[in-house]
């Protein structure tokens, strides 16, 4: 896969320049992005190529002389929810003179959504998809110059642009893309259209990255990708997921590795038994199922079974003792009937998964799905919801009870529901709360482990 550098050309200086020229103090821009991890970590990179220009930033729209909205595309409630949030800005432009607003991301690779930002919101100034990010500079230093909208049209580029600059949220947590795109098209899913076919990062890319994470202290390290398993393809260097793996836990430091998301289709036993044999990696695997019937799973153009699916589990939990497993369900899928239900509901028994992401089937216009006979009324998809999370409430409570009493390394990540409490994570992806200085935030620390509520672990840091 072919990629290419982010170097502040004469065009980024000159971008700078132009900013520096049209406001009498330093610009500030607000940023806000929706959806899923790739995003937020989208976001970062937006920040930090708008700082290298000489914008400082804000945390109130009202406050910034650039709004813009990195948006997420899988749920047209989701696209919904942006447009109303973009016609709130209406007033705000009408007020503040020189006021840039633009959208990004998923829902600017959609020919409609461009076309309909056009016809409807005149206000919205810049317009740019996912791989756009290191243009952002000349299309801030064409609005500026030229006063004129720049909507750019949906395109996806064959290339990966590395080192763009980067402006992290966390001191100690990082998200790092090792691929980009999808190849999977299953027929509920919009993200091939718009985040465009799988392209890894080669893995001289991917270490040097790692490397200055870990030399700067970050404790948790999350790899990206829409299918990380499927890492490798198109490279000329013959590596897969598992290989990758093996090369970061080289580094030396102290710090764990999260991946997300994997694709039961393409896990396979090299994978397991890499997590089995190294310690950096989290023995957490996040394995979305979607459901528990073969007849939906081909409707849905997954390419496994369940059988293979609980193969997988299996071997996970012969080889990695003590490995917990979540999932994401779709309840409500075009033509799910009663009896593919109750498989879903077998197959989450049988698994006990730690935690599952649940969503009722949301049709997305230009996926498969949308076109499917979809007869089931959404009061008997909102019942069958009830349903499932009573089912996985249960399995998860007693899943969480039985880790009461052990002592655990966690990484403490925050505040918890009470002002004197902090939040931190185990390696098996729990969250527990326990009383202790904010001066641990963003280290590890051990917690003797003493009790539950619900589904979150209660401790005390041990001697």
């Amino acid at each position: 896969m072919v990629s290419l550098e982010y170097i502040a050309f004469e065009h980024n200086n000159a971008a700078a320049e132009l900013v520096k020229l049209a406001y009498d103090t330093p610009p500030l821009a607000f940023v806000h992005s929706y959806g899923c991890q790739q995003n937020v970590n989208d976001g970062e990179r937006i920040k930090g190529v708008l700082v290298d220009i000489g914008y400082g930033l804000c945390d109130k729209p009202e406050d910034a002389d650039l709004i813009l909205f990195n948006t997420c595309a899988v749920r047209e409630h989701a696209e919904q929810r942006v447009f109303g949030n973009v016609g709130a800005l209406k007033g705000l432009k009408e007020k503040k003179h020189g006021l840039i607003i633009g959208l990004c991301g998923c829902m600017a690779n959609q020919k409609h959504v461009v076309e309909k930002l056009r016809q409807s919101y005149p206000y919205v100034d810049l317009v740019f998809g996912v791989d756009g990010i290191d243009t952002l500079p000349q299309l801030i230093a064409q609005k500026l110059h030229k006063h004129k909208r720049v909507l750019m049209e949906p395109a996806q580029r064959p290339v990966i642009v590395e080192n763009i600059p980067i402006r992290r949220e966390s001191e100690f947590r990082a998200w790092l893309p090792i691929m980009y795109g999808c190849d999977n098209f299953c027929t509920y899913c919009i993200v091939p259209y718009v985040r465009g076919r799988e392209k890894s990062r080669k893995p001289g890319d991917i270490l040097a990255e790692f490397k200055s994470l870990v030399e700067a202290g970050y404790k948790e390290i999350t790899l990206l990708g829409q299918n990380v398993n499927s890492y490798g393809k198109g490279l000329e260097e013959q590596v897969d997921f598992s290989d990758l793996l093996n090369l970061l836990c080289t580094v030396p430091g102290d710090y764990h590795i999260r991946f997300m998301t994997s694709h039961p289709k393409d896990a396979s036993f090299k994978l397991i038994d890499t997590i089995a044999a190294q310690p950096k990696l989290c023995k957490h695997l996040h394995l979305p199922v979607q459901c528990g019937s073969d007849r939906l799973l081909v409707q849905m153009n997954r390419h496994y079974t369940v059988e293979h699916y609980l193969e997988l589990i299996e071997y996970a939990r012969k080889k990695v003792p003590g490995i917990t497993f979540s999932s994401d369900i779709i309840v409500g899928f075009p033509g799910e009937t009663e009896e593919d239900f109750q498989k879903t509901l077998e197959l989450v028994q049988k698994v006990g998964y730690m935690q599952l992401f649940t969503f009722i089937y949301s049709k997305r216009t230009g996926t498969k799905a949308a076109d499917m006979p979809d007869p089931t009324p959404r009061k008997e998809k909102t019942d069958r919801m009830t349903r499932l999370l009573k089912v996985q409430d249960d399995i998860a409570m007693a899943l969480v009870k039985a880790q009461v009493g052990q002592t655990v390394r966690v990484l403490v990540e925050g505040y918890g529901r009470n002002e004197d409490t902090l939040s931190g994570r185990l390696d098996n992806n729990l969250t527990v709360e326990f009383k202790a200085d904010s001066a641990l935030m963003g280290s590890y620390a051990m917690v003797r482990l003493t009790g539950a509520r619900a589904t979150v672990l209660l401790g005390e840091l041990s001697e």
